[in-house]
């Protein structure tokens, strides 16, 4: 009798992939983590014990159907593993990596409350489309049949990107328009490559290109290119996120040596694509040699002290109100900086900078009082027990805005919210301007990836259905 492929959680424990030693991983943006060989993703795989209700499932954006491809890679069906990925997700190898699976998939594992240790989904999800990429699973996209009807997007991040797959596959006319040089939004200039090296994001915008999808690249939207957008197209599609960077108010902001996160990411991303980038080079935006302190704990704080450490820094701190417990980033990352040298300072908030250029940020101990409106115990002062962090460079790594679009566009008619993110159906991405639609950060707010590819899906999709529905309406 054949063995049992699954539930080989009660013999076999938790493996991650073997993580590069940290003096090693902090000398470079290579990806942190190795991959699985084929034996240990199929072990790792086999240890999903198919629940009934998977709470791995209902607990993704995306809904993916990890148990079926656990179970597929556990016995050996690659290809199809990956086609059953690729069906509800258009960037597998991407959320693989930078899924905070912790707090997603991983983190409701049903085994894992049984004290078995989770499932690295994750690491497998990752596996299987990396190899679908080697072994030439991933095909370009070729739609069976051209339609007529046309698409602007704006914005070439996760959700620009993950809309025009959908739609290019099923035929429709696809102009992606973007500030930058290189498509991707923050996959591309955002997260670092320790975490997403960028050849992964590059091939999937060729595979789009190649697949017949028009990049309108250096292309920043004003009023005009906004109308020439809306005139040119069937619908419009806006995926611009949340770039405007949150400020604090305090004595010193706008000194020298004080930095916006968005900034130096992006400049040290331009870097490892070899590009000559004058704030770096001038030495504003390298952390090399210097005392850097982080404000904020959120994933981009992360990135930002994690890519502090290997431009060489002097010393890392990080400064964050709350406790440990209590912070927003993904706690896989807490420890990964932890081990590359990362100190971290809890229940601190800056009042104030020192020094013109910057040479240290007055600090206020905080504790933890009653919760606020949202639940979390909100942070308080501790009169009296403030001191002085010396720093040669500040990273305000405090989240993101809305830009304001309307303004922008000069589209006074585009419905926004008191928080400036767009008004539009959590669904289909409509909002009240006939033909244009909005997805991702710039409707939520900052937010996750995963979801930002599901809203770019979702929003295709009820495109598709109205183009649809207006060729039956005038063959009628």
């Amino acid at each position: 009798m054949a063995e049992q492929p699954m539930l080989k959680f009660v013999k076999i424990g938790r493996d991650m992939p073997e993580k590069r030693p940290p003096d090693l991983r902090r000398t470079d943006f290579k990806e942190i983590y190795a991959e699985y060989a084929d034996a240990k993703a199929k072990e790792q795989a086999s240890r999903c014990s198919q629940c009934g209700v998977p709470y791995c499932q209902s607990h993704c954006p995306l809904h993916n159907n990890i148990p079926d491809w656990l179970m597929l890679t556990a016995e050996g069906r690659l290809q199809e593993a990956y086609e059953v990925s690729q069906a509800t997700n258009t960037f597998p190898e991407i959320c693989g990596r930078i899924c905070p699976q912790d707090r997603l998939c991983e983190g409701n594992c049903v085994i894992e409350q049984s004290g078995h240790g989770t499932v690295t989904i994750g690491s497998v999800e990752k596996y299987i489309t990396d190899t679908a990429w080697e072994e030439g699973w991933v095909q370009p996209i070729k739609p069976k049949k051209e339609r007529a009807e046309s698409v602007g997007i704006i914005g070439a991040g996760p959700g620009g990107l993950a809309a025009a797959d959908v739609l290019r596959r099923a035929g429709v006319q696809v102009t992606i328009y973007d500030r930058y040089d290189r498509a991707g939004g923050l996959l591309t200039y955002g997260i670092p490559g320790f975490k997403l090296e960028k050849d992964v994001v590059m091939r999937r915008n060729e595979q789009l290109e190649q697949g017949g999808v028009t990049f309108e690249l250096n292309c920043g939207v004003d009023a005009d290119i906004w109308q020439t957008i809306r005139a040119e197209h069937d619908a419009v599609i806006i995926a611009t996120g949340v770039y405007k960077s949150r400020e604090i108010q305090a004595p010193g902001v706008g000194v020298p040596g004080l930095e916006r996160a968005i900034d130096f990411l992006t400049a040290s991303n331009r870097k490892s694509f070899g590009d000559a980038v004058e704030d770096f080079d001038s030495g504003r935006l390298n952390a090399h040699g210097k005392r850097v302190v982080v404000i904020g704990g959120g994933d981009t704080a992360m990135d930002c002290v994690r890519t502090s450490i290997r431009q060489g820094a002097a010393s890392v701190k990080c400064l964050y109100r709350r406790d440990r417990a209590n912070m927003p980033g993904s706690q896989r990352e807490v420890a990964n900086a932890e081990e590359e040298g990362v100190q971290f300072e809890w229940l601190t908030a800056p009042k104030g900078f020192v020094g013109d250029p910057v040479t240290g940020v007055l600090v206020q101990k905080m504790r933890l009082g009653a919760p606020d409106a949202t639940g979390r115990q909100a942070p308080e002062i501790i009169e009296g027990a403030d001191y002085t962090e010396d720093a040669d460079m500040v990273i305000m790594a405090l989240g993101f805005e809305p830009e304001d679009l309307p303004t922008m566009f000069g589209e006074p008619e585009l419905p926004i919210n008191r928080w400036g993110t767009i008004k539009a159906d959590y669904v289909t991405g409509a909002t009240a301007l006939d033909g244009v639609y909005a997805v991702g950060d710039i409707v939520r707010g900052a937010s996750l990836v995963v979801w930002a590819i599901k809203d770019g899906r979702d929003c295709a999709q009820a495109i598709l259905e109205r183009f649809e529905s207006e060729s039956v309406m005038a063959a009628e």
